[in-house]
């Protein structure tokens, strides 16, 4: 932004950027996704399954592909997809930003009477993110075991902090560019639903995956097999997705209407805008303490390969009794930042959706029902997360069974894999992997980038305005039902292996780890890549706008 001079101008040049941010996001969450999916279904279906040996054994040549495969989805993957929404919804804030200008010309002042200068409502959002990096800094320092020894109580006392501290911060930030007047309050409120949403669906996320009550049902259901598991554990993702919805649909709501009842009597017009500036704001305030959120979700990979090094090191059973407790909280930590994640990323995708509309120049009344462009492309973009989650699914499937096959091949022609005498070829399913996951990367990626452009050349702006409609509402649930039910599915395995219900090995736990296998590639590889599917499809739309209405086919 400061390269391209600052102004208006320059947020317009920044879109390239958030691009090219939508496009690796992409590209990561798919290629990770598919790569430790691929890895731990193949090496659990063989290892815990047929061999009945540990999960992390040493004899199971997946066992190294599976451990990479947790750094590549979970860290790498999140850590991508974070800063891609982080910058898009930035990005996002600065554009309305820059329509307020030009909408209320000169008069800003109006409209915020406390405002700094013109270029504080473009450079605010940027600041908002610089100062939450300090807060979550701070937030470090107050992870500290108590008494009680919770481990998520531990890990929560530093995002209660570092939500606080931003708030506090916000407040200083908004009354010295925006003002301390009623405008500028009504933006701070915005800023605080951004951390109210957050803390709100990390508290429902943790509910759906922690030892609760849905968890539990899961792990009842277990006693009478793996079907009644599976139908058990879809129940209770679908099931997810409700409280979250009210959460997103209420926070919305508030964040738009306080700054839009603030303004109205300056004109309607520019009253719309402070209200999707809101929007965005509580986006952008929503994703400020991203910094805590990549910590806690970094939190759970580690803890599953400390696991996994100390049964490949045959360390003594008492370690692994507390990995296992470390691991099952790391499924909830990682639960909730993709919770996190995917509710920042419809938020800030309506916020980008706004800035599309004012792009290509669509009235209010022309984006409607009764148009049938805008039915047709609700409908293509509420099948296209479902389209974009069977391509993933299927590549997983792919993956896992070359991996079966490679270890079923080490066991039986290998001698001395079985005594543990003989190292498996570890490097043959990293291989394996690899090449599946660069490989089945190219369709989801395509779905991604090169629908929009076909459908705003074939059916024109208003038809990509309602696919893109089409792919948040559609692209929210099931993200949300995947990754949630996916969690659940596995710390319902995890209280078994705990003792619920007879323990390892028993009737219940077999059937619970195929609902953990299903689950897998739900919330770690379908569920997650759906958030820059939504996203990137948006920043496409934004930067091909102009292509669309020279050259679309129809007027329109």
């Amino acid at each position: 932004y400061m390269l391209y001079g600052g102004g208006s101008h320059a947020v317009d040049l920044v879109v390239g950027y958030g691009f090219g941010a939508s496009l690796i996001s992409l590209f990561a969450r798919i290629g990770g996704g598919i790569y430790t999916k691929a890895a731990d279904v193949g090496a659990d279906l063989v290892g815990k399954i047929e061999a009945g040996i540990p999960e992390d054994d040493p004899r199971n040549a997946g066992v190294i592909a599976d451990n990479v495969g947790d750094n590549v989805g979970d860290c790498a993957g999140m850590g991508a997809d974070l800063f891609e929404t982080y910058v898009v919804t930035a990005i996002a804030a600065m554009l309305i930003g820059g329509l307020l200008i030009k909408e209320s010309s000169i008069e800003v002042a109006k409209v915020f009477p406390g405002i700094a200068t013109n270029l504080a409502l473009i450079e605010y959002p940027l600041v908002l993110g610089a100062v939450a990096i300090f807060a979550s800094i701070i937030a470090i320092f107050a992870v500290r075991m108590g008494k009680r020894e919770n481990i998520m109580e531990t890990l929560y006392k530093g995002v209660i902090t570092a939500a606080v501290l931003s708030i506090i911060l916000f407040y200083l930030v908004t009354t010295a560019l925006i003002g301390d007047d009623l405008a500028g309050i009504s933006i701070f409120i915005s800023a605080v639903v951004g951390i109210i949403i957050m803390g709100l669906m990390v508290i429902v996320t943790e509910y759906f995956t922690q030892m609760h009550s849905p968890v539990r049902s899961i792990a009842e259901a277990s006693k009478t097999g793996a079907g009644t598991n599976l139908i058990t554990g879809l129940a209770v993702g679908m099931m997810s997705t409700g409280l979250p919805v009210i959460i997103i649909c209420s926070g919305i709501l508030v964040a738009y209407f306080v700054p839009f009842f603030v303004t109205c009597a300056i004109g309607i017009e520019v009253a719309k805008l402070a209200g999707l500036y809101g929007i965005s704001i509580a986006a952008v305030a929503m994703l400020s303490t991203t910094g805590i959120i990549v910590a806690l979700d970094s939190y759970g990979p580690i803890t599953d390969n400390a696991g996994g090094i100390a049964e490949m090191a045959d360390l003594p059973p008492n370690v692994r009794d507390t990995t296992d407790k470390l691991d099952a909280v790391g499924n909830t930590t990682k639960a909730v930042t993709k919770g996190y994640a995917i509710a920042s990323a419809a938020i800030a995708a309506l916020a980008l959706f706004s800035d599309y509309l004012h792009k290509v120049g669509i009235a209010a009344e022309e984006f409607s029902l009764f148009n049938p462009l805008v039915l047709v492309g609700l409908l293509i973009g509420g099948l296209l997360p479902f389209i974009f989650s069977s391509v993933m699914m299927r590549a997983v499937g792919k993956g896992a069974f070359k991996v079966v096959e490679e270890v079923r091949r080490q066991f039986k022609d290998i001698p001395g894999i079985w005594e543990g005498t003989t190292k498996p070829e570890y490097g043959k399913c990293v291989g394996i992997v690899t090449s599946a996951a660069l490989r089945e990367m190219i369709v989801p990626g395509m779905i991604a980038v090169v629908v929009p452009v076909v459908v705003g050349l074939l059916l024109g702006a208003i038809a990509l305005g309602g696919l893109l409609i089409g792919v948040i509402i559609s692209g929210l649930m099931l993200a949300l039902m995947m990754a949630n039910g996916g969690a659940a599915w596995d710390n319902a395995k995890k209280m078994i292996e705990d003792g619920f219900l007879g323990g390892k090995g028993s009737d219940a736990h077999k059937a619970a780890v195929v609902g953990d296998t299903v689950g897998d590639p739900f919330k770690d590889t379908a569920g997650p890549a759906i958030n820059p599917l939504i996203k990137a499809m948006t920043m496409v739309a934004i930067l091909f706008s102009s292509l669309f209405l020279a050259y679309g086919l129809l007027p329109v």
